[in-house]
C-alpha cells in the first residue's frame, strides 16, 4: 500500500468517516490501485449507504482530502494507524542470563526466543551473544549493552548452538562458522555463529516482520518511481549496493514484491540465506538458499538460465564467474538485480570491472553500458526524531550514461547525475539536502555526510535563513509597542 493511500485513509478513520478495517478489506479486493481509482472506489462503496446531500458533501471535500494524502505522502514517512499497538518493554524487562549455566536446554533455548522477540519490539536490529564479552544489541547504528552478565565460554557454547539443527552443528563443527536463517513463528532472523579466540560468537540479524514497500525503507515518491521503471524493463542489469549493513536485502525484498504485484513472470532469487519469504503471487517465485539448495552462487546462476527464468534475483555478486553470468543473463532476455558492496555508481563499475582480466575488460564495459538499467546505492544514517533513514543515490543509463561507461569516464559519472533529475537520477548529496528540506535529517547529519562542495554551501545559506526566520519569529512586534 504506497503511502499516498496511507494518509488518504488516514485522514478519514480521523474524521471519523470510516474505519481502518473497512479501508484494508477495501485495498485487499483490488489490485495495487493508485490513489484515484481508491478513492473513486471508496465514494462508490459510501455512496451506497449514503443520503444525495450527504454524498455531495462528501464529494466537495474529498479533492482536499486529496491533497492532503499527496502532501503528507511527500515526507516519505507512513502514518501509524496500521501500525500494532506494541507492548511498551525496557532491558529490565529481558530474561535474566547470569543463571544460564543452571538451565536445562529447553530453558536455554526458551530464553534464546524470548530475547530475540523482545529485543525486536526495543528496536534493535542486531543481537550479539560472545564468549567473554557482555551481550549486546545495535540500535540505530548504535552498540547498547543490555545485560551486566559477562557471558562464559561454557555459555555461550549452549546459547550459540542451542538453537541449531543437527545438521546445522554438524556443518559448524565442520566449518568454524555457519550461516543460516532462524524462523521462530512468524519472525525469522539471520544468523551468524563462528569460532573464535575465547569460544563462540553469534550474531543474530533481526529481519523485518513483513515486506517493506520502497517508501517504508525511506526513498522519496520521487526515487520510487525511478525505481518502478527500472523494474519495468524485460531484460537488463539492475545493481543495488551499499555497505554491509545498509539495508540492501530489505531494498531487494521490496523490489521483488513490486515484480511479484505487477508482472506475471517466473522469479528465481538465489540468497545467502533466504531472509524475506515471498509467496508466489501475480508472478512464479522460486527461492533457492546457497549452502542447502546449491553449492554457491555461481552454480545457482548457471543453472537458473536452464529454468526458464524471467527475472533473477541474486543475493550477491561477489566472484568473476557470477558477476560475468549475470552480464551474460542480462543480455540475453533476462532482467537480473544483484546487490555488490561498493559505495558509490562508479566505484560500483569500477569494481565489476576490476574482476575481469585487462583482456576482457574493454568487452565487458561495453556489454555493461548497453545492458545496465540503472544503479542504487544506499546507506543508513540517523533521521531527526532518533531512527534510522536511508541515504541513497540512484542512477540511470540514459545515453549520456552510457556513452561515459563505454568509453571509461567512470569519474564523469557524479556530473551527469547531478544534472539527471529529469531522469529520476540523484546524488547522495542531492538526497540528503532533500531529506533535510523535508524534515527528515537533522542540520548537523545531513552536513556531516556531504561530500559535494555545492550543496554543501545550499545547505548552509538553507541553514542560516531558517535560523534568521527563527530569531525575526522570536522578536516582540514593534507595532504593539
Amino acid at each position: 500500500m504506497n503511502l499516498e493511500i496511507q494518509w488518504f485513509i488516514y485522514a478519514l478513520v480521523s474524521n471519523e468517516i470510516v474505519t481502518v478495517d473497512f479501508c484494508t478489506e477495501l485495498y485487499q479486493s483490488m489490485n495495487e490501485p493508485d490513489l484515484g481509482t481508491y478513492a473513486q472506489t471508496m465514494l462508490n462503496n459510501l455512496a451506497q449507504n449514503m443520503d444525495e446531500d450527504s454524498v455531495q458533501s462528501f464529494m466537495e471535500q474529498i479533492q482536499t482530502v486529496l491533497d492532503f494524502a499527496v502532501q503528507q505522502a511527500q515526507s516519505g514517512t507512513a502514518p501509524d494507524i496500521f501500525a500494532p499497538v506494541q507492548p511498551e518493554i525496557s532491558f529490565a524487562d529481558l530474561p535474566p542470563l547470569d543463571n544460564i549455566s543452571q538451565m536445562s536446554d529447553q530453558e536455554v533455548a526458551d530464553t534464546m526466543v524470548l530475547l530475540l522477540s523482545q529485543l525486536r519490539l526495543l528496536g534493535a536490529s542486531d543481537m550479539h551473544i560472545s564468549a567473554m564479552s557482555y551481550p549486546f544489541m545495535r540500535k540505530a547504528l548504535t552498540i547498547q549493552r543490555f545485560s551486566d552478565h559477562l557471558i562464559t565460554p561454557e555459555e555461550a557454547e549452549r546459547m550459540n548452538r542451542i538453537l541449531l539443527t543437527p545438521e546445522q552443528e554438524a556443518k559448524f563443527n565442520e566449518n568454524q562458522d555457519l550461516s543460516y536463517a532462524l524462523e521462530i513463528g512468524p519472525d525469522r532472523f539471520r544468523v551468524a555463529v563462528m569460532q573464535h579466540k575465547d569460544g563462540i560468537a553469534g550474531s543474530y540479524r533481526i529481519v523485518p516482520d513483513h515486506i517493506c514497500s520502497l517508501e517504508e525503507l525511506g526513498y522519496l515518491p520521487t526515487a520510487v518511481k525511478t525505481i518502478e521503471r527500472m523494474l519495468d524493463y524485460t531484460n537488463g542489469l539492475v545493481l543495488v549496493t551499499g555497505p554491509i549493513g545498509s539495508g540492501k536485502t530489505t531494498t531487494l525484498g521490496a523490489m521483488v514484491d513490486i515484480l511479484n504485484s505487477r508482472r506475471e513472470d517466473h522469479i528465481i532469487t538465489v540468497e545467502d540465506p533466504i531472509e524475506i519469504l515471498q509467496v508466489s503471487r501475480s508472478c512464479q517465485v522460486t527461492q533457492r538458499q546457497v549452502g542447502q539448495h546449491t553449492n554457491s552462487y555461481r552454480t545457482a546462476l548457471k543453472a537458473a538460465l536452464r529454468e526458464d527464468p524471467d527475472i533473477i534475483v541474486i543475493g550477491e555478486m561477489h566472484d568473476l564467474e557470477t558477476i560475468e553470468n549475470a552480464i551474460t543473463a542480462s543480455e540475453t532476455g533476462h532482467l537480473v538485480i544483484g546487490t555488490l558492496h561498493t559505495n558509490d555508481a562508479g566505484s560500483t563499475l569500477n569494481r565489476i570491472l576490476d574482476v575481469f582480466p585487462p583482456a576482457q575488460q574493454a568487452q565487458i564495459r561495453t556489454m555493461v553500458a548497453g545492458s545496465l538499467r540503472g544503479i542504487i546505492c544506499q546507506k543508513l544514517i540517523p533521521d531527526a526524531n532518533g531512527g534510522l533513514t536511508l541515504a541513497y543515490e540512484i542512477m540511470t543509463n540514459v545515453s549520456s550514461i552510457s556513452n561515459l561507461i563505454a568509453d571509461g569516464k567512470t569519474h564523469q559519472l557524479r556530473a551527469s547525475m547531478q544534472i539527471g533529475s529529469k531522469s529520476g537520477m540523484c546524488t547522495m548529496d542531492q538526497c540528503l539536502l532533500e531529506k533535510y528540506k523535508l524534515g527528515l535529517l537533522e542540520y548537523e547529519t545531513a552536513l556531516s555526510y556531504m561530500t559535494d562542495s555545492s550543496i554543501i554551501t545550499q545547505i548552509k545559506q538553507l541553514y542560516a535563513m531558517q535560523e534568521a526566520r527563527k530569531l525575526q519569529d522570536a522578536m516582540p512586534d514593534k507595532k504593539k509597542k
